[in-house]
């Protein structure tokens, strides 16, 4: 029996091949080179597997097998295969001529690879650039990237790989290490797998949910999201504004088997695309990991906003943490939606305009938990954030408060949350909404179940301190001992220097 590639072998070889661009161009841009690759290895190699079974079906007709290759998942043009690629990796103009593969390959699968405005997923990706050097490193550095891709162990045909989502999952390795290079740039395109799974559990949809990401990045969190289903029944959309992050999108879904998924480009505040005629879609499940904070997204269109998003306020021009947490709210199911978003902590306290839009959310009874975050998880910043869960068929007035700042393994450049703190935080969560945890009810220095009464006795003020007590003693100190203490250095001291005297005099100084 032939052996199959495990994951480690792909991740091994596709990291590798990562060496061709460091010290080139910048992390946050050679990411879109290699997972392009990675994508067209594995539909090239699909491909050719799916060809070569109807081959043998048809005994050999090609005209017959190229006729049902037609309604497969792809149609590849014979040059926008890797094999020809590679083939070519010599020529001199090795960059034009992998652009138009993946042209091409976008024009013969314009419904699956084609954005609403005509162009592809590709358009924001350029192997002819000059950002890859001069005319003769460029086609060293694609050679060298193809000749990668050409290991004979990364072998992508389904019937030789050792898992159903092992693509999918090196795409999403390849995603997490290029976060970790990036920096600040990382924030823009990834969160966290760790947070991924937490929001993830904790919106938990059930089978025939609709879910959506209105900023999904590459993808990661609607994926897990979807995965949290526990069934093939969901179906999942995104929109997300950066050209080249949505391509990263709509690769990383085909990669994880959802071809149905819908994920559109665009800014979800000014231009929202998840539409169902003139009005926005409703979902059963909305999760996003917004950019913090953000500058300039819109605020001078909000109060005109035809889909009447912005009606219990408009956040300030600076902070736009709200617009995205309104907008998630306006399109879920009313009676059943439900909402998990990451914020940064001044969504939680801040006044003037922000504060009046949180009192009136609260008020009409839509949040459902406040928990708050340790502190450098996520790329780029050090800050701690928090997640907010809204759900529009809440049962109770009480909100469950819950400070996970302490609960996490520390690493050398970023904290993660270890699979135990992640369970603390959801079984506390799923206690609370099964009725286990009702008003009052302290988990000591961890969780709180807060009333409507003490959220307006705190003036709609959600900062976690002021509903869970983390308070530690500090241990009493036995004055007299210390005293003692003092008293014993200060004759070990007196006796040193004594001694240094008298060396000093023996050395004439």
């Amino acid at each position: 029996m032939e052996r199959k590639i495990t994951q480690q072998e792909i991740n091994n070889i596709v990291w590798k091949a990562c060496d061709t661009f460091r010290g080139v161009i910048d992390p946050s841009q050679y990411k879109d080179y290699i997972l392009t690759m990675l994508f067209i290895k594995y539909v090239s190699d699909v491909h050719k597997d799916k060809f070569g079974k109807y081959l043998e079906k048809y005994e050999g007709d090609k005209e017959r097998a190229e006729r049902a290759m037609r309604h497969e998942r792809f149609v590849v043009p014979e040059h926008c295969t890797f094999e020809f690629l590679y083939e070519h990796r010599n020529e001199n103009n090795i960059g034009e001529l992998i652009n138009i593969a993946l042209n091409d390959l976008e024009e013969a699968n314009r419904e699956k690879l084609g954005g609403e405005d005509g162009s592809g997923i590709f358009r924001n990706i350029d192997f002819n650039s000059s950002n890859l050097g001069d005319a003769k490193g460029k086609k060293t550095r694609l050679k060298n990237l193809l000749t990668d891709f050409s290991d004979k162990k990364l072998d992508l045909r389904p019937s030789h790989l050792d898992g159903n989502d092992i693509i999918g999952d090196a795409y999403e390795f390849l995603i997490a290490h290029f976060a970790s290079d990036a920096g600040k740039k990382a924030g823009e395109f990834y969160t966290p797998g760790e947070v991924s799974t937490l929001v993830a559990k904790l919106t938990k949809s059930a089978p025939g949910a609709r879910i959506s990401d209105p900023t999904c990045g590459s993808g990661s969190l609607l994926i897990k999201a979807g995965r949290e289903v526990g069934s093939d029944n969901f179906s999942l959309y995104g929109q997300e504004a950066n050209g080249s992050t949505w391509a990263l999108a709509v690769m990383n879904m085909f990669l994880h088997g959802f071809d149905n998924a819908t994920v559109r480009w665009g800014d979800t505040i000014r231009n929202p695309k998840l539409k169902e005629g003139d009005v926005l879609m409703k979902f059963d499940t909305v999760v996003a990991n917004p950019p913090f904070s953000l500058d300039k997204w819109g605020a001078d269109e909000a109060a005109a906003d035809p889909y009447n998003r912005f009606w219990r306020g408009v956040p300030p021009v600076s902070k736009g943490d709200w617009a995205f947490i309104s907008h998630m709210i306006e399109t879920t199911y009313e009676g059943r939606g439900k909402v998990g978003v990451v914020v940064p902590h001044g969504v939680l306290f801040r006044g003037a305009s922000e504060g009046k839009i949180r009192q009136k959310t609260i008020e009409e009874n839509l949040l459902e938990a406040v928990i708050g975050l340790p502190a450098n998880l996520f790329y780029g910043t050090g800050i701690p954030a928090a997640i907010l869960i809204f759900n529009r068929g809440k049962v109770t007035g009480n909100v469950l408060f819950i400070d996970a700042s302490q609960r996490y393994e520390p690493g050398k450049n970023q904290n993660r949350l270890g699979e135990k703190d992640i369970n603390d935080i959801v079984d506390t969560y799923r206690r609370f909404n099964s009725g286990e945890l009702t008003a009052g009810v302290v988990v000591e220095k961890y969780a709180y179940v807060a009333t409507m009464a003490e959220i307006i006795e705190n003036e709609f003020n959600l900062n976690i301190p002021r509903y869970v007590d983390t308070f530690e003693e500090e241990e009493a100190i036995d004055v007299l001992a210390v005293q003692l203490e003092i008293e014993v250095l200060e004759e070990e001291l007196t006796a040193v220097q004594q001694e240094m005297k008298s060396y000093l005099e023996e050395l004439s100084l």
